[in-house]
């Protein structure tokens, strides 16, 4: 267990806690999902592809969300956070090189006094993939619903 293996995914290793000797069995996200990703962006994102600015980022858009909400129970948020750049930087060079423009004028275009503007073309704004919160082991205690009915006993006089 301390190597760890992969399964739907994720990658279940067994890990001692920081600043204490207890062991705990955390779940990571996979590289081989990682790669998938970033094969799928890379195929959309091409440099030379012909489809519109909002078809593009509304597909885009459907596949971060739905990989975001896949892993969002694993150690995440580093890693959405790497793959939120990643997308970023693909649609930003895509936009520079159909529109033509510097890196100057794009900065022109999409920054603004108080930071970059959200990255938004044909009315489809990009999602922010490191936005999605991560939700760890949740405690679901007495809220796990049974298979069984619970009979209540009731007497008869």
């Amino acid at each position: 267990m301390q190597d760890g293996f992969d399964f739907l995914g994720f990658h279940i290793k067994w890990k001692r806690k920081r600043g204490t000797g207890k062991w705990y069995v955390s779940t990571f996200i996979a590289d081989k999902p990682v790669r998938e990703f970033k094969r799928k962006i890379r195929s959309l994102t091409h440099r030379k592809n012909q489809h519109e600015f909002g078809t593009l980022l509304y597909r885009i858009n459907q596949i971060q969300r739905g990989w975001a909400n896949y892993f969002k129970h694993a150690v995440a948020k580093h890693t959405f956070n790497r793959l939120r750049a990643f997308v970023w930087w693909r649609v930003v060079n895509c936009v520079m090189y159909r529109y033509r423009l510097t890196w100057t004028a794009f900065r022109r275009r999409f920054k603004g006094p108080y930071g970059w503007r959200a990255l938004a073309l044909d009315d489809v704004q990009l999602f922010d993939i490191s936005a999605v919160a991560v939700s760890r082991y949740r405690w679901r205690g007495s809220r796990i619903p049974s298979p069984w009915p619970v009979k209540i006993a009731t007497k008869t006089a």
